[in-house]
């Protein structure tokens, strides 16, 4: 998540011209590679080694970066590379060395190999502030058994939908402050009719979404004058994950030489702290709740509370990293629906049709109603496809060696899956830089029934909120924040 400025720069807006579909395509067949399995260490010997990989040397990358510019694009630099080097290749700069792959079927094979506990990456720098503060390690730094701990008690109320249903009214609410917002903006703009800066105002949205079902307290986001205290927490996490990318760059001799680190620390308490002290604030509510005899009623975060399955420290910091994934899918997604939707009068119009056939009059969809969406489910997916908000998944494999295509890799191997370049391969989207929500759909077929529509892809091509056990926990609550957004 970066603020809405940094957002900004990372969206490309691509020329696009109109061309004709082409026929339908068959979807891979997965079943050769579901055996997969590493190899003994002695066949090993005949495989090849990181070594032998394809890859930019390290003043190449630096080329890249900084004098051709892709250091805030890296999700095309993955084009460049797959086509330089193929599917998988390696790349080097500071104390990184990634072993990339960017194709569905390399991608399905480091999945199905990395183990029951596996890292995304590596997170040095987190770990040694917890370290100095004293505090639980938390999702994102925690690793083995106590990660899966820790996940176990987040999936049930973040994962299953019948779940996420109960937090439907609260979003809504979100939804028509949202609106109000807009409005009140329009009416001020020299037109009466246009939103200088859109994405800003879906960013505050999806902040205020998010805060609102783990804190259990409406944060102001989106009020006229919004909170001092929630200025506070939306700067510091901008500054710590613009911070956290460039203090993992430099050793840690220089901790007392440059600015990144005491800033980067800084932005940690300002965010742990503003966390910690509403979750104390809910704590208390709940006791005095507790001892007048009222019954306890919350959502997300009086579930951990009362659960037993988190230390107080480890919900402070898992509450705090759940917040920190749940505001840019829900901004930049909608932000660029609505770009899309707004040059495709034809799709605008479908949307619009469907929405307005569903729930009649404005009326408020319930998440039953969005079963019977299938064309906004459509427009969501496809601006997901061409704009995900994480271009890259990492896969840092701890348990096992690991054999992908022809090389042999050992433990500790960081894989980075580069799913930005394999949704907008044409291998597996036709038209892949055309925004075609209708590829999502299944077709009717004569005599009832449907069948997938002639846009098959493989089901790793397509993965915007991760894969596997590690995928992207707050997912459906992204979803339904969208969902309910859109069609406002």
């Amino acid at each position: 998540m970066a603020s809405p400025a940094a957002a900004a720069r990372t969206l490309r807006l691509s020329a696009l011209s109109a061309r004709t579909l082409p026929a339908a395509r068959v979807a891979p067949d997965l079943r050769h590679w579901r055996n997969l399995t590493v190899r003994a260490a002695t066949e090993a010997k005949k495989l090849k080694s990181i070594d032998d990989l394809p890859g930019p040397s390290f003043p190449t990358t630096l080329y890249w970066l900084f004098v051709k510019g892709y250091a805030d694009k890296s999700h095309l630099l993955q084009d460049v590379q797959k086509r330089l080097y193929g599917p998988i290749w390696r790349s080097r700069f500071g104390p990184f060395d990634i072993v990339n792959v960017a194709t569905p079927e390399l991608i399905a094979q480091v999945i199905r190999q990395e183990g029951r506990h596996p890292v995304r990456a590596e997170l040095p720098h987190w770990k040694e502030y917890r370290d100095l503060r004293g505090q639980a390690y938390g999702l994102h730094v925690d690793t083995g058994q106590d990660w899966y701990r820790i996940r176990s008690a987040l999936n049930p109320k973040m994962l299953k939908l019948r779940e996420v249903a109960a937090y439907a009214h609260i979003i809504h609410q979100v939804v028509g402050d949202l609106l109000q917002r807009v409005e009140l903006l329009r009416c001020r703009s020299p037109d009466q009719s246009t939103v200088s800066d859109i994405a800003a105002e879906f960013y505050k949205f999806g902040f205020e979404g998010i805060s609102s079902i783990l804190f259990e307290t409406r944060l102001g986001c989106l009020q006229e004058e919004i909170p001092e205290n929630t200025l506070r927490f939306i700067s510091a996490v901008n500054d710590m994950l613009t911070l956290s990318e460039t203090v993992v760059l430099f050793p840690r001799w220089s901790r007392g030489v440059l600015p990144f680190w005491s800033r980067f620390v800084q932005a940690w308490d300002d965010l742990y702290d503003v966390a910690q002290t509403l979750i104390n604030r809910r704590v208390a509510e709940i006791k005095a709740q507790i001892c007048s005899g009222e019954q306890t009623e919350g959502m997300y975060l009086t579930y951990l509370l009362s659960s037993d399955k988190l230390s107080r420290t480890e919900v402070y910091i898992s509450i705090t990293e759940l917040l920190l994934g749940g505001v840019d899918t829900t901004s930049n997604t909608l932000s660029w629906a609505l770009y899309h939707l707004a040059r495709d009068r034809t799709a605008q119009d479908r949307l619009y049709c469907q929405v307005n056939s569903v729930c009649p009059d404005r009326r408020e969809p319930t998440t039953d109603d969005l079963s019977r969406m299938p064309f906004l489910k459509a427009v969501i997916k496809e601006t997901l496809r061409l704009y995900p908000v994480v271009p890259g998944n990492g896969r840092f494999i701890t348990e096992d060696e690991v054999v992908v295509d022809n090389y042999w890799f050992p433990k500790k191997t960081q894989f980075h899956l580069c799913h930005y370049a394999v949704s907008h391969d044409e291998a597996e989207f036709v038209d892949a830089e055309l925004f075609i929500p209708e590829r999502w759909l299944r077709a009717e077929v004569s005599g009832g029934g449907s069948k997938a529509g002639y846009f098959q892809h493989h089901p790793y091509s397509f993965i915007p909120f991760g894969v596997g056990v590690r995928a992207c926990v707050g997912k459906r609550v992204a979803e339904m924040e969208m969902y309910f957004a859109l069609p406002g």
